[in-house]
């Protein structure tokens, strides 16, 4: 089982940790482009400090961010699982897993970037800022640049499993599964139902959507399923008490779409 994530834009720091190295990375395949992109960005935060918050869309309170890119290179590196902080890996709480739960994470788990590409959770890399949604000046927007080099890549990485995607929106645009992949890829959405009026009303919620979505892939690690494509998932999610509604693709070269239904927000 393949599960893509999105990043968070909250990030632990660096640390004191050796700095990046590009080659160590997984996926060797997107090396290249990750240089191109990390040398694109590191030289515009080194520059025109007011331009580099203007094409990362920084408000002036995340100034800092600039100068903390502009020192990628030499940072403190970190594993990804590590770095990411934000409400899907609180939820996740890597860190408190259990030992064969943390290995089927590092085996399993895959967070996109607008700088990376796509990085396992081992990974060791320093904290950044660049969204999958920016357009960088000579490179252009991110998403669409990274599709070509994870079009080899992801499909490599998928193997013949399940593909577990849990991406928002932004970074879907950077690799969309295709043909026979697809056809074993379940995309999961979480809504929140609540009777009004003697009427059942659904909702998303966002910050409830990623930790929920944080739990369910806990849930998974933890109990050890494997499920081998989407109609296993859905059984094993109904077997770990979530409540699923599950629709299949109406023809070859689609992915499924997975409701995942609460009553609470926690």
């Amino acid at each position: 089982m393949l599960v893509l994530l999105p990043p968070s834009e909250s990030k632990a720091s660096s640390g004191r940790g050796a700095p990046l190295k590009l080659e160590s990375l997984s996926l060797p395949g997107l090396t290249a482009a990750r240089e191109a992109v990390l040398e694109e960005l590191v030289g515009l935060c080194e520059g025109d400090e007011d331009k580099a918050r203007e094409v990362l869309g920084l408000s002036e309170g995340l100034r800092g961010e600039v100068a903390k890119n502009a020192g990628l290179r030499t940072a403190g590196a970190r594993p990804a699982g590590e770095i990411y902080t934000g409400v899907l890996y609180d939820a996740l709480d890597l860190s408190s897993l259990p030992t064969a739960a943390k290995r089927r994470a590092s085996a399993s788990l895959l967070v996109f970037s607008g700088l990376w590409g796509a990085v396992r959770v081992t990974d060791r890399i320093p904290s950044y800022r660049c969204s999958m949604g920016v357009k960088l000046p000579g490179l252009g927007a991110l998403g669409a640049y990274w599709r070509t080099p994870m079009s080899a890549a992801l499909p490599e990485a998928a193997g013949d499993g399940l593909v577990l995607d849990l991406r928002s929106s932004a970074y879907t645009a950077a690799w969309k599964p295709k043909g026979e992949v697809a056809g074993r890829t379940a995309t999961v959405r979480v809504l929140h139902s609540q009777i009004v009026d003697g009427v059942e009303k659904r909702s998303v919620v966002s910050h409830f959507n990623k930790a929920t979505k944080g739990r369910i892939v806990r849930s998974l690690l933890t109990a050890g399923t494997t499920p081998r494509d989407p109609a296993e998932l859905v059984e094993a999610l109904r077997d770990l008490g979530y409540t699923v509604e599950a629709e299949a693709p109406a023809r070859a070269g689609r992915s499924w779409s997975l409701d995942v239904v609460v009553t609470e927000i926690h």
